[in-house]
């Protein structure tokens, strides 16, 4: 800012140049020039002081200024950086928990039943769609007080392979029983496919080694054998296949992520099957 103002003061001095033709006068008179002499310092005295305080409100002003967008840009910065961070760390969500970006995000959905209208939760909604939806069956999922749990039971019919590599062929079906739950607290999806026919005590020693060895060439799922008491107290256990999947995360996709489940199931399920089958007696079992 000292730079700008230094004009000003040549200015001054060159006015006081421009008065000077009292230097004509001056050749006259003497004492005039003195006079000059002192009006110049005069002015000088007088112009100074005013451009003195001009010089300390300047400043003041001008700092003013600079400070003033810097402090509020610091404020905006801040905020627009923490907008961000609380974003990322806490996005929108609804009463499900599921994000903005969610295929079902910010939806309600219920179904009418015998006790009223019962809310359907997003994996069971995504069972839903897929059991009507997409195959046009008639609804009968069970949906639990509270809609945190939900069931599905369905039959199906397996056959055999239609070449001669494989122990089962296109005669040789059995039926299969189908259970799919839900966890809506944990989004997860878990399919149990079960032979319906009870395993005979004499063949659980083989079929448990049948199990060990083909559960590691499964490579979805797994076998197990599941025991269970009957309606007469007595123990009972039946060989099923089991596979699950979490829908969390799953952002669009959820009901071809339940297709899936059950269309490789089904599949590793039956390769399983017809690897039992080596042993005679099983296959007599699975048949009969």
């Amino acid at each position: 800012m000292a730079t700008k103002k230094s004009p000003a003061k040549k200015k001054v001095a060159t006015k006081v140049v421009k008065k000077a033709p009292a230097k004509k006068a001056a050749k006259k008179v003497t004492p005039k020039k003195v006079v000059v002499k002192k009006t110049a310092k005069k002015v000088v005295k007088k112009t100074a002081p005013k451009k003195a305080p001009a010089k300390k409100k300047v400043p003041k002003k001008v700092v003013a200024k600079k400070l003033a967008p810097k402090k509020p840009a610091a404020k905006k910065a801040a905020k627009k950086v923490a907008s961000k961070k609380a974003s990322s760390k806490s996005p929108k969500v609804d009463q499900y928990g599921l994000e903005q970006d969610d295929e079902f995000h910010g939806l309600y959905f219920a179904k009418s039943t015998n006790k009223g209208l019962v809310e359907v939760k997003p994996c069971t909604f995504s069972l839903m769609y897929w059991w009507k939806g997409l195959l046009g069956y008639p609804d009968m999922i069970e949906i639990s007080k509270g809609s945190n749990t939900a069931m599905l039971q369905f039959e199906s019919t397996f056959g055999g392979g239609d070449s001669g590599e494989t122990e089962l062929t296109e005669k040789d079906v059995l039926d299969i029983d189908h259970i799919i739950e839900v966890d809506e607290e944990e989004m997860l999806i878990s399919l149990y496919s079960y032979v319906p026919i009870p395993v005979p005590d004499k063949l659980i020693g083989a079929l448990g080694l049948a199990i060990l060895n083909i559960n590691p060439e499964t490579r979805y799922g797994s076998l197990e054998l599941c025991s269970t008491e009957n309606e007469e107290g007595k123990t009972e256990h039946f060989l099923r296949y089991r596979a699950a999947t979490y829908l969390r995360g799953i952002k669009l996709g959820k009901v071809e992520a339940i297709e899936s489940m059950v269309t490789n199931g089904s599949e590793f399920f039956g390769l399983a099957l017809d690897a039992m089958c080596v042993n005679k007696s099983i296959k007599k079992w699975l048949l009969s």
